[in-house]
């Protein structure tokens, strides 16, 4: 029996998922474990396997489009098997046909009840248990179906692990919590679903799970009959239109297709070039051929010119063709947009940036750097700074809370890494009482865990404030948006070397320029500066680290 294949939903937010790629195509044989397509999620795209047998009879959506959640995506059955009636499920009777007397109007009403009726049917019912998609985080918004671990058919135990569950940066297990048969599987493998939203169904085995899976109501007559009649308006609209323009660009040009097209592509008005074939219609190698005329404001302002001044020049025509290639938005990118534009919006920002004599720094860091098991960077020493500097200024390590602001004692210090596609923000924690080796092992361990998305939801979670650096890309300054709810963020930049006055004298020097970026609502300017004197300090001084 054929099976449709819906588009999931991954998260309470998500409206739609991506086909990035179909790996079979209609009328192959699809075996169990087969890689069918990839689906885009918000933080990466995942492979989609198939868990039944059958031939793939059906695709819905083109590579590169995006889906409405719950939409048809694929079906699954026997070669030649008649599936058209499961892509109509979702549309009542009444759209195919309208009654033609009062008794069918009738009929179909009844039909309707008690199809509603007959999907009212809780899980206890059946003595069924639902799984959902689980709250892994207290930030998690949906979840990807790494795998599966059991197939439908399967005897579970309540302690079994069913399914890795990938959040945006973690992959965790889920456990069923319920004994029985796995009698239904909602999320495929590599696909996401919203927390709360039903991935399983353990029961009974052989028992019908449909009507748990049919709760949604059917449209009404009148929408269903409304819109075709809507489609036919729109369509007969746009066919009017398109025969209007194509009747009025005859009248006016008489040209053949290719010629019109070349003409087109090259921005060409057809009604400058004069034709050579029968009744001076236009070919193509009037086309090709065609050389624009000087502009006619052009000669008269050189007409007008006195003769003494040098003769107007005419410049050929340039003839280009205007190209750009658009890229479907990933769903990492649309997250970090969301937060980002919310940050920027809601937080008033200001910034406030100093000069920091690194020379110091540089000769400090080369002596430790001789001792230390694992390599200091200058990062490492801001970080260290900066967790320190918060100590004396918990108004800067603070967040608005709506009615109240909440000052943090302990320093928990964000270090923003880009990714591929996308950035994340692992966390130092208690980054005050820490060496400058163990925040180095601790970065370079999230760098790594980072780009394997292999960060668990402890790893980003709970940042008082948050460090960027875009110094080794050679960057001098620049502002960052806050990474909310933190009150402030630091922006590094690069060490130059430049000339400074010290003691009277000018000679060479180390600088680099900091920028704080914070939220208005805790952070006043004066309180930000005082804070920037202290950082300075430090990391002028990086001695008084070991304070």
């Amino acid at each position: 029996m054929a099976e449709v294949v819906r588009m999931p939903k991954m998260s309470d937010t998500m409206t739609e998922g991506v086909i990035a790629k179909w790996h079979k195509k209609v009328g192959d044989k699809v075996n169990s474990g087969d890689l069918v397509a990839e689906i885009e999620t918000d933080k990466a795209t995942m492979d989609f396997e198939s868990y039944q047998e059958g031939t793939l009879l059906y695709i819905g959506p083109k590579e590169g489009e995006a889906v409405a959640i719950d939409a048809v995506i694929a079906v699954l059955g026997e070669p030649g098997e008649d599936f058209q009636s499961l892509l109509n499920d979702s549309a009542p009777a009444a759209a195919e046909k309208a009654p033609e007397s009062a008794a069918e109007e009738k009929t179909a009403e009844v039909s309707g009840a008690d199809a509603a009726s007959a999907s009212n049917v809780s899980p206890e019912d059946l003595g069924c248990t639902v799984i959902t998609m689980p709250l892994l985080s207290d930030t998690m918004k949906e979840g990807v179906i790494a795998q599966w671990n059991f197939k439908v058919g399967d005897t579970i135990k309540s302690d079994d692990a069913i399914a890795d569950v990938e959040t945006d940066k973690a992959t965790m297990e889920v456990t069923a919590y319920a004994d029985g048969t796995l009698l239904y599987i909602g999320v495929e493998a590599g696909q996401a679903a919203k927390v709360n939203d039903i991935i399983a169904i353990v029961g009974p085995a052989g028992t019908d799970v449909t009507p748990l899976l049919n709760q949604k109501s059917a449209p009404t007559k009148a929408e269903t009959a409304a819109a075709p009649k809507a489609e036919a308006a729109v369509a007969e609209s746009s066919v009017s239109a398109s025969t209007s323009s194509d009747q009025n660009d005859d009248a006016r040009v008489k040209a053949s297709p290719l010629a019109r097209k070349i003409a087109k592509e090259k921005g060409i008005n057809l009604s400058d070039i004069k034709g050579s074939a029968d009744g001076g219609r236009i070919v193509k190698k009037d086309v090709e051929s065609f050389v624009p005329a000087a502009a006619k404001p052009a000669e008269t302002k050189a007409a007008e010119a006195p003769a003494s001044e040098t003769k107007a020049i005419t410049l050929p025509t340039y003839v280009g063709e205007e190209r750009y290639t658009e890229k479907p938005v990933n769903q990492m990118r649309k997250t970090i947009a969301r937060r980002l534009s919310e940050s920027l919006f809601t937080a008033p920002h200001f910034y406030l940036t100093v000069s920091i004599d690194m020379d110091n720094a540089m000769a400090a860091r080369a002596q430790i750097n001789e001792v230390a098991p694992v390599k200091v960077s200058f990062n490492d020493i801001v970080v260290k700074a900066v967790a320190v500097a918060l100590k004396k200024h918990p108004a800067v390590n603070s967040s608005w809370q709506g009615d109240k602001i909440r000052f943090n004692e302990h320093t928990n210090i964000g270090v923003a890494m880009a990714v591929e596609d996308g950035l994340l923000v692992p966390v130092v924690r208690f980054a005050d009482g820490k060496s400058l080796s163990h925040i180095s092992a601790e970065v370079k361990d999230f760098a790594q865990k980072a780009k394997a998305k292999k960060l668990q939801p402890s790893d980003w979670e709970g940042s008082t404030f948050t460090v960027s650096n875009l110094g080794m890309f050679g960057i001098d300054e620049f502002t960052s948006i806050i990474n909310s709810p933190d009150g402030a963020i630091l922006s590094v930049g690069a060490i130059q070397a430049v000339p400074v006055v010290k003691n009277g004298a000018v000679v060479p020097g180390n600088v680099m320029k900091v920028t704080l970026g914070c939220d208005h609502r805790v952070v006043d300017g004066a309180t930000g500066a005082a804070f920037l004197q202290t950082l300075k300090a430090l990391v002028e001084n990086p001695v008084r680290l070991l304070a």
